[in-house]
């Protein structure tokens, strides 16, 4: 298929393409988190006490963060690769992260003493979170960036950028199960700081790479 033919059947979003984009994508995914978990099992692992941290509820919810955050992420780059198909379903759903966040903030704030809050915001892994993350996020931003080039984004900024937040998702639902740092001030603090580092160089590196 010449590129005019497929950006034509994008636009038109056939069944057919967009079965084939979204098993491309699917890979991709797929990919990408096998390359994040290899580099995570044999070079990082799981934090010490994986055994009881399984059984509080903190510690699972950064997965909820997490996974919501890769899903939605991920829609949203199936929506920006087909040109004319809406994507504000997909925006809307990015938000479901933010909101359940900032609810366990605010009753992280309500229910413990103010002495308490600046050690769980600095927490004792700040360093790592904003190494580990980015790192982690490579494999899948390059995997999820050659996806997007089988589609034709006519927005390719704020394709890569979102390709960056889906990468990003995807490492820190791995990094979370090595970080002991549970709270989630911390987790609203120093998550979102090495996202955005994926973020930026998605829409640096999309700016260029997926214009057609």
């Amino acid at each position: 298929m010449r590129t005019e033919e497929l950006i034509n059947a994008l636009v038109t979003d056939e069944p057919s393409t967009r079965k084939r984009f979204d098993l491309v994508l699917a890979f991709a995914v797929a990919l990408g988190a096998l390359v994040a978990g290899s580099l995570f099992f044999l070079a990082i692992g799981f934090r010490p006490d994986i055994d009881e941290a399984v059984k509080s509820a903190p510690f699972l919810f950064k997965f909820v963060i997490t996974l919501s955050l890769a899903t939605s992420a991920i829609g949203l780059c199936s929506r920006l690769a087909r040109p004319g198909v809406p994507t504000k379903e997909w925006g809307y759903a990015l938000a479901i992260p933010a909101i359940l966040l900032a609810l366990a903030v605010f009753a992280e704030l309500m229910l413990t003493p103010s002495s308490s809050w600046k050690p769980s915001l600095i927490g004792s892994n700040s360093r790592f979170c904003l190494t580990l993350i980015p790192l982690l996020a490579v494999g899948p931003l390059a995997c999820l960036l050659l996806a997007l080039r089988q589609g034709a984004p006519t927005r390719p900024g704020l394709s890569g950028a979102v390709a960056g937040l889906a990468a990003s998702g995807i490492a820190a639902t791995f990094y979370a199960a090595n970080c002991t740092d549970d709270a989630p001030l911390f987790v609203a603090t120093w998550y979102p700081l090495a996202i955005a580092m994926m973020v930026v160089v998605g829409y640096a590196i999309g700016s260029i790479s997926l214009r057609w």
